[in-house]
């Protein structure tokens, strides 16, 4: 029988067979193989297909052999295994600074990582009801750029816009771009964010990702190298709250013992904890002082209470009395 031009590709159509449609519960038997081959116009015997996968087995493919009446070849361990590719993928659709489209884009690629079988356990999972994706359908892209200017050693100019109630945007700095050095991508509360020094305030600023448009790489070198030799980007997570801005001030807070575990969680193991009586502990620690930092204490009701600074229990107790206001006859 004369060989036809796909022949050469005979140990690639093989190989893409076992990676889409085998796995554990699913071997593709010698018989399967041939018929896959013949349907991509390969001809192909029986012993020819052993010898092939002798060599895919050479080249690297863990590939099993599951002997009996249903038995067949078929991928043992991949590159990802199942439970890692369900993390990914979790992960991918909770992020709520990924669009719903390029959401779904990500996920089918992730399925390709594994069998169609598996795939299939793969798309069970992935819908979360009513969650709230990002609408910046670039945000992708600018993540990349983002980390172009960081490679690059180079400044980045942006676009900054917020939402009005009429859910039109509408930019910061008088529609002017910024042009900030960047240093650092941080996750936090949900949302992306972009760490970088400003040569014209002459701080450290952080910026939503997906309130970034219109971003380019300029041909300028970073500056601010000074203040991020020693920058500590999960303290600074910590002191903003909701990447919230604010006069960060060295606060004390007491504590019922019942929220040890929900200091720990804000503010990392290496808190210290300093016992104020039987029921209450202390904590000494640097906040940048903001609503959402006291949002944040209001949250635990009277479980909670700043000590000190004096100005900072005053910004609290007005926090606190504008909000009684609202539910006053």
């Amino acid at each position: 029988m004369p060989k036809s031009q796909n022949q050469k590709l005979k140990l690639l159509y093989i190989m893409r067979l076992l990676l889409e449609k085998s796995d554990e519960q699913h071997p593709v038997s010698v018989n399967e193989i041939i018929a896959h081959l013949d349907a991509n116009a390969i001809s192909a015997e029986r012993k020819s297909i052993y010898s092939d996968i002798e060599a895919l087995k050479l080249f690297g493919l863990d590939i099993n052999q599951q002997r009996g009446i249903n038995g067949g070849y078929y991928i043992a361990n991949r590159e990802f295994e199942l439970p890692e590719l369900k993390l990914l993928v979790d992960s991918v659709q909770s992020s709520k600074f990924i669009t719903e489209k390029k959401t779904i884009t990500l996920i089918k690629k992730i399925e390709c990582l594994a069998s169609t079988y598996e795939a299939q356990l793969l798309h069970r999972q992935v819908y979360v009801k009513n969650r709230i994706k990002n609408m910046n359908e670039s945000i992708y892209y600018n993540v990349d750029e983002i980390h172009n200017g960081i490679a690059t050693d180079c400044k980045i100019c942006f676009k900054y816009f917020e939402y009005l109630v009429s859910k039109e945007r509408v930019y910061r700095h008088d529609g002017a771009k910024y042009c900030i050095s960047p240093y650092a991508l941080m996750w936090d509360d949900e949302n992306y964010y972009m760490i970088g020094f400003d040569s014209s305030a002459g701080i450290i600023k952080h910026f939503r990702v997906d309130k970034m448009i219109e971003i380019s790489v300029t041909g300028e070198k970073r500056d601010g190298r000074e203040q991020f030799e020693n920058f500590d980007l999960a303290a600074y997570s910590r002191t903003h709250f909701g990447m919230f801005t604010g006069e960060e001030e060295r606060v004390t807070l007491e504590f019922s013992n019942s929220l040890a575990g929900a200091v720990i969680d804000r503010f990392g193991k290496d808190v210290i904890t300093i016992p104020a009586d039987s029921e209450h502990f202390c904590v000494h620690t640097d906040v940048a002082v903001s609503p959402k930092f006291f949002g944040w204490l209001c949250g635990f009701g009277t479980g909670v209470r700043v000590l000190a600074p004096e100005r900072v229990v005053e910004q609290m107790k007005e926090h606190v009395a504008a909000i009684n206001m609202l539910y006053c006859d």
